[in-house]
């Protein structure tokens, strides 16, 4: 009988250890192990066809199909004159998006100054310019704001990399309240498992106001927006941003939706 306390209290730091375990998996991104007998983990429905441009929309001249991937440049002589974007022919609401991308300069070098993004659940502001507006997943050429949250001509950045927030009313649609809850890792250490001017695969989920973005299996940020701003659905979209000559391509382009 006097063993009955020691189980219990064994019990109890059991079932704490595995809650601890669960929580840091969530924080540092998914995992893909199954059991060897499982079915293959399906990440979506290809919605690029690796050919051609067919069920996007861009403008012309910019935005090509090379090696297989989806490609934009904008060079000194056929330079962009706003950030402009390849818009997808459907609309999200819930989903997960899987793709790899690869940002050089304009001779598809490593390096440069070329920043890009994927813009979800987003609105079409200037359709003759194929410009969006909305929530960004952000990747460049750079050390600072891959994998970050951005909008898109609208609030800026809602969450540095390796941020958790949470978004709420502030004092104007352009000025919510951003509170940091927790973190999902080092800014440095998240920036280090991304390959420099090579193929990375960027993951972005979004269920109701959560919103997470992740590169190459790391977490990058974790986002509750309550505001009422917050957008629930819209297009997705590639960017190609102006004032700068870059290549970014985009391929293996899969969709879930929920």
């Amino acid at each position: 009988m006097k063993l009955l306390p020691v189980l219990l209290a064994i019990t109890a730091l059991s079932c704490t250890a595995v809650r601890a375990v669960d929580t840091t998996e969530i924080l540092n991104g998914p995992t893909d192990e199954q059991p060897a007998n499982a079915a293959p983990v399906v990440k979506g429905k290809p919605i690029f066809n690796g050919k051609d441009l067919t069920g996007w929309k861009g403008v012309e001249g910019f935005w090509s199909v090379q090696d297989g991937a989806i490609t934009g440049r904008t060079t000194k002589e056929n330079a962009v004159k706003e950030n402009t974007f390849l818009i997808w022919d459907g609309e999200v609401g819930d989903f997960e998006l899987t793709c790899k991308y690869k940002i050089t300069d304009d001779k598809g070098n490593p390096g440069g100054n070329g920043n890009s993004g994927i813009q979800y659940r987003s609105k079409v502001v200037k359709p003759e310019y194929s410009v969006v507006a909305g929530y960004q997943a952000d990747f460049e050429s750079g050390k600072s704001y891959s994998g970050i949250l951005y909008e898109e001509k609208g609030r800026g950045i809602l969450a540095k990399r390796g941020e958790m927030v949470v978004i709420s009313e502030g004092d104007g649609p352009n000025k919510p309240k951003i509170e940091k809850t927790g973190s999902v890792g080092r800014t440095e250490e998240l920036q280090a498992v991304i390959k420099d001017g090579d193929w990375n695969e960027y993951r972005i989920v979004a269920k109701g106001n959560q919103l997470k973005h992740f590169i190459n299996g790391r977490q990058m940020v974790s986002v509750t927006d309550e505001t009422a701003v917050g957008a629930k659905k819209g297009v997705l979209a590639f960017q190609l941003h102006g004032g700068t000559q870059m290549t970014v391509q985009f391929k293996d382009v899969l969709l879930k939706t929920q």
